[in-house]
């Protein structure tokens, strides 16, 4: 299983949210880069990189923080957040993402993310499934739809979907635990599928029970930046 940490992006600051609320911010760094480079540090590979802003605006905002640790680390990056067309796709490419995740467009216009999957291969675009009561929501999570979590992701891996970040948006920043169940009844639907967990793990024994789910990667935010998980705690899994 893969250890993905996040970085949030807010005005170019490493931040976290509670629960997807934007009032409900803290600030942890000042300079993503310095964070990116103590996780590559300590042996993680991948980096789970979110542009807050971006996902607001419905546009590629924080791309020079993209640049600058694509640039300085050999993380393998994922970015989401503003991915709404093809120039936004473009542009976290050349800067440097190996991987791009996108909700909204695939809740909203299943075309253009179909097409997305098609043009750059499903290696390299992530479905972000961000569900509240097993219904996605978008636009930064503060637009619900009646969209299922099951018959939407399974319209999608009909199109060659490989890899999904899903988060259980109660859960997100509150340090409570995982959304295990959800995940398990993922894993019996799609078995195949490349899931990786996000939200709520707040100790190794959730990191420890996820791994036992046969997940693909979890991302751990809140719990590195306020201590309940240390960077060394997690070489067992690096």
């Amino acid at each position: 299983m893969q250890i993905i940490p996040a970085i949030d992006i807010m005005e170019g600051k490493c931040v976290r949210l509670e629960q997807g609320d934007y009032l409900k911010k803290k600030i942890y760094n000042h300079d993503p880069l310095e964070v990116a480079k103590s996780f590559e540090g300590a042996g993680i590979k991948r980096l789970h990189l979110v542009d807050l802003d971006g996902a607001r605006l419905s546009r590629i905002t924080n791309w020079k923080v993209l640049d600058r640790i694509a640039a300085e680390t050999s993380l393998w990056i994922d970015f989401g957040g503003g991915m709404h067309c093809d120039d936004d796709l473009r542009i976290a490419f050349e800067c440097g993402a190996r991987q791009v995740t996108s909700g909204s467009v695939a809740a909203k216009n299943a075309e253009l993310f179909h097409k997305w999957l098609e043009f750059y291969g499903s290696d390299r675009i992530i479905l972000g499934a961000d569900v509240r009561e097993e219904k996605i929501a978008v636009s930064a999570w503060e637009e619900n739809t009646d969209l299922h979590i099951m018959p939407f992701l399974e319209g999608h891996l009909e199109q060659g979907l490989s890899y999904v970040i899903c988060t259980e948006i109660s859960k997100d920043g509150m340090l409570e635990g995982p959304a295990t169940e959800l995940y398990l009844s993922i894993l019996e639907h799609f078995p195949d599928l490349k899931l990786i967990a996000s939200g709520g793990v707040s100790t190794m024994q959730d990191i420890d029970e996820l791994h036992d789910l046969g997940l693909f990667g979890v991302i751990i935010g809140k719990a590195l930046y306020e201590g309940k998980i240390h960077l060394n705690d997690l070489e067992i899994y690096l």
